[in-house]
Parts: structure tokens; sequence; C-alpha cells
């Protein structure tokens, strides 16, 4: 299926990794690109170097920049790590306003900062919405997850995910 650009966006390693390791990482192969921090794109490397060649996807590896005040700030409230702050950083310094993240603690760091934040699960129903992926290929990926995945989501998210999908998408024969 065809697919628009949307806009830039920069990643932390968790949906790199995760999607990669459901085969699924040209979910995010709309953006125009994928910002990597540097930190972050070492991380990615060193656990799951085939998710930084993905063909469909244009990551772009991001130089550490300067340290920012107001990410320093978050960085000690929510203890984040040295990926995280370089993501928060790259965001808040080149307008970008989506942060792709798994992790609880950046995820309420941007929050913090009015940085929009997307994980795995929310890259894969957007997949869905955007037409990207069918519902039923989608709830496929969500339920390998625990098997496939390095991703730790609670059993209850996940299943009350798959039941939302179910009731946005599927038909009764379906």
């Amino acid at each position: 299926m065809g697919m628009t650009k949307a806009a830039l966006v920069v990643a932390d390693a968790g949906p790199l990794i995760h999607l990669d390791e459901l085969a699924a990482l040209d979910v995010i192969g709309d953006f125009s690109a994928v910002i990597v921090p540097d930190a972050v794109w070492r991380e990615v490397q060193q656990h799951r170097p085939q998710a930084l060649s993905h063909p469909a996807v244009k990551l772009l590896r991001q130089p550490m920049l300067s340290a920012s005040a107001q990410v320093n700030a978050v960085a000690a409230l929510y203890t984040l790590h040295q990926g995280e702050r370089e993501a928060l950083a790259l965001c808040l310094q080149q307008h970008i306003t989506l942060l792709l993240t798994d992790d609880t603690a950046a995820r309420l760091a941007a929050k913090n900062l009015n940085i929009n934040a997307h994980g795995t699960l929310g890259l894969l129903i957007r997949a869905v919405r955007k037409q990207h992926r069918s519902p039923a290929e989608v709830l496929a990926l969500l339920a390998a997850i625990p098997a496939q995945s390095s991703l730790h989501i609670r059993p209850s998210l996940l299943n009350d995910v798959i039941a939302q999908v179910k009731a946005e998408w599927m038909t009764d024969d379906e």
C-alpha cells in the first residue's frame, strides 16, 4: 500500500528494536526521516544492528548536541538514560513534536516538555489507522509481542489493546 510521507520524528531505541524483532519496522517508513541520536544509534547497534539498515525506513544518525537545561531538569526528575536525554534534546532543538519511545519515564518527560510520544503499540495501531497494515496483520503482531519481542508490557495492557483493535476494525467475519 502506498504511503505518503509524514513529518520528521526522533526515535529512542525501544521502538526500533521491538518493531524490527516483529519484522514490522516498515510501519515507520512513512516518516520523511527518523532521527536517531548518537547514543540511541549505539544502543541499537549493540542489541539489534539490522534495525539500522531497513530499506523502508530512512534513519538519520545525529551526533550529540549540546545539553539542554530543560532536558537536564526532567532527566534528573525521571532518571533518564543518555539516549533518552539526547532524543528529548533533539526534539526541542529541532522543533520536532513526536518522540518514538517505549520507555515510561521518557514518555512522562516528553509530556512534561510538550512533546508527543508513541511507543511500539501506538505505532502498530497507527499502521492500521493509516492503512499500512490490515487489522488482522496488526492483531497477529500484537499477539506475537510476548514471544518475538523483548518489549516488556503488562499482559492486561496488551489484552486491552488487542480488544481495542478488534472492536474498532474487525468485522464478525474476520
